[in-house]
């Protein structure tokens, strides 16, 4: 008998065996094959903290604590190696990961938050003992910024059972009595990936002696990387424009991306259009489109409509121009298909921005041709972004001479 599948109801239909959203292994299976593992967890923990995580919830009292891992993997939070992982593995690695939280104010600065710290600066994993209140009841969270985490749970106590090893570079920069974007720019320029830096924001351990405070993970996320970008922007403001349309292409975790450079000084736009049925859209009859833009000046107010994700694209743009040592105008076509069932954060986006100028880019001499590449390979018609875009339907004498359209 002919079963009618929608989006919506793939889940039900499916029951995680026979891949209708295209996954190998199911996403939401993954969860149950982790739960037997927390069993024998009790109200004492010994082994390995990756990061600290600060919640948003009350602020300025939050509550923070470190991440520790069930069963340790290397990279297990380094979303940086994460591209090319299934779903399922994804979800089952990060499930291994309990927050444990005391209820803090941003300005404290008690022993507790200063080992927190150092766990944050560490560049490797620190073995710590931790005594929870009640014992961890499997659960998982997940996000559009923060990667997932497994169970969490209140701390009564937290002893680091060794030194955190903290590098002399990273050290020498916390120390300095500096705004915390300066401290954080520097860190990138020595080699520290904006997930790294984001952690040690979070902890409170940047910025001005006296004004030091904690930052809530999912803020500190957006905030690294837009530091980051407006630096690297900097840059690419005074380098020479390409000379052709640059077509770039990436699909990760059914979410496909086309990213299009054009002649000009730096502009950037970014569309995203999520298929009814995806995270977020159950009650969409069909895809919508949402839309940020800014001009050459950047921009001044936080990208509302597409929050994080807008960032996460922005600031893989930007890595990529100034490896090129170019600057262009840009525009990038995120679509998020029906598959994209669980959130997994934002690093997914610039993972995949990343990846995209890995890979050898298409090149054009008209704004058509270029257009009409990209349209190939898009679910929508490339006349629904242009009826929403500011960039592509902006008239100058250089589109004249290179679009053809």
């Amino acid at each position: 008998m002919y079963i009618m599948v929608s989006a919506a109801n793939m889940c039900i239909v499916c029951k995680g065996s026979r891949a209708l959203c295209g996954h190998v292994h199911c996403p939401l299976m993954a969860r149950i094959n982790v739960q037997p593992r927390f069993r024998d967890i009790s109200t004492e923990f010994f082994g390995p903290s990756t990061s600290v995580f600060v919640g948003r919830m009350g602020y300025p009292n939050v509550s923070v604590g470190p991440l520790a891992a069930v069963e340790y993997s290397k990279g297990m939070d380094d979303p940086s190696q994460w591209f090319g992982l299934p779903y399922s593995d994804l979800i089952e690695m990060r499930s291994m990961m309990i927050r444990s939280r005391a209820e803090k104010n941003v300005r404290s600065r008690d022993r507790f938050i200063l080992e927190n710290q150092e766990l944050a600066l560490a560049d490797r994993p620190t073995d710590v003992e931790l005594e929870f209140r009640s014992r961890p009841v499997y659960r998982v969270s997940f996000s559009d910024i923060v990667q997932p985490m497994g169970p969490s749970a209140a701390l009564s106590s937290l002893r680091l059972a060794e030194n955190p090893h903290i590098p002399r570079k990273i050290d020498y920069i916390v120390s300095d009595d500096i705004k915390a974007a300066h401290a954080g720019i520097l860190l990138y320029q020595g080699g520290q990936d904006v997930y790294r830096i984001s952690n040690i924001l979070s902890s409170g351990v940047l910025g001005r002696k006296d004004s030091r405070k904690l930052v809530p993970t999912r803020w500190s996320i957006v905030a690294v990387q837009d530091m980051v970008t407006q630096d690297l922007v900097t840059g690419i403001r005074e380098n020479p424009q390409i000379s052709e349309f640059r077509v770039y292409s990436s699909e990760f975790l059914d979410n496909h991306f086309e990213i299009l450079l054009m002649p000009g000084n730096w502009e950037f736009e970014n569309f995203e259009s999520w298929a009814p049925g995806s995270m977020w859209t159950e009650k969409l009859k069909k895809p919508e489109i949402i839309q940020e833009w800014e001009p050459f000046g950047g921009r001044k107010r936080y990208a509302e409509q597409q929050g994080g994700g807008y960032y996460a694209s922005r600031l893989g743009v930007a890595e990529g121009l100034s490896r090129m040592r170019r600057q262009a105008r840009v525009v990038v076509f995120r679509e998020v298909h029906e598959g994209y069932t669980v959130p997994l954060g934002s690093w997914q986006i610039l993972e995949n921005v990343r990846n995209a100028f890995r890979q050898p880019c298409m090149k054009f001499s008209t704004r058509k041709e270029a257009l009409e590449d990209v349209g190939s390979r898009l679910r929508l018609p490339v006349g629904d972004y242009l009826e929403k875009s500011r960039l592509l339907k902006q008239g100058r004498l250089g589109d004249f001479l290179f679009q053809g359209m």
